[in-house]
């Protein structure tokens, strides 16, 4: 698979339901997520459904352009409530593979699923057209600092180091809702 990407926003919260809070970099931490953020708190709304495949969320540029195209829903970065922001990444097609922002690696662990509570927060009818297209939920395997404008890219997993790969690698990817 072959693609280069772009981290175009970089957005927190610190607790459930709060603004969030834009940022020109962010220091990611393995095993827990971006440093201050409502899910390495264990703050946000889903904490009590704790997973490792939930350290950091993404979503593409793309289809919020397509949102406004195609259904007329205008939802900037600052709305989507995932944590990066990125354009030309192939989102759905990471799941189970590894790719870096700079130094650090991420793990794409399962495609993110729209929520009701999303469309009530915003008062946005979002739901139906994010189904397939909501995001990613990554694992942080190696940590770093990451700043808006990074490249994104595939990680040649063998470069990783083999006790890291084994010890992510253990953990089950989490099964996405069987009910919406």
């Amino acid at each position: 698979m072959s693609w280069k990407g772009e981290l175009l926003h970089i957005h927190t919260a610190v607790g459930a339901s709060a603004h969030m809070r834009v940022l020109a970099e962010a220091r990611l931490v393995p095993g827990v997520g971006i440093e201050g953020d409502r899910y390495a708190t264990l703050t946000g709304t889903y904490s009590n459904r704790n997973h490792i495949d939930r350290q950091v969320t993404l979503i593409e540029q793309e289809t919020l352009d397509a949102l406004a195209r195609d259904h007329g829903i205008e939802l900037p970065p600052h709305e989507h409530r995932r944590n990066l922001t990125t354009c030309g990444v192939p989102l759905n097609h990471l799941v189970g593979r590894y790719f870096s922002i700079g130094e650090c690696v991420l793990y794409g662990g399962r495609l993110n699923v729209p929520c009701r509570y999303l469309e009530d927060l915003l008062g946005k009818k979002l739901f139906k057209p994010l189904i397939n297209r909501s995001g990613l939920n990554c694992r942080v395997v190696r940590g770093g600092t990451i700043r808006q404008g990074m490249a994104i890219e595939p990680c040649d997993f063998a470069a990783l180091d083999a006790a890291i790969r084994s010890a992510n690698e253990a953990v089950a990817l989490e099964r996405p809702p069987e009910v919406w």
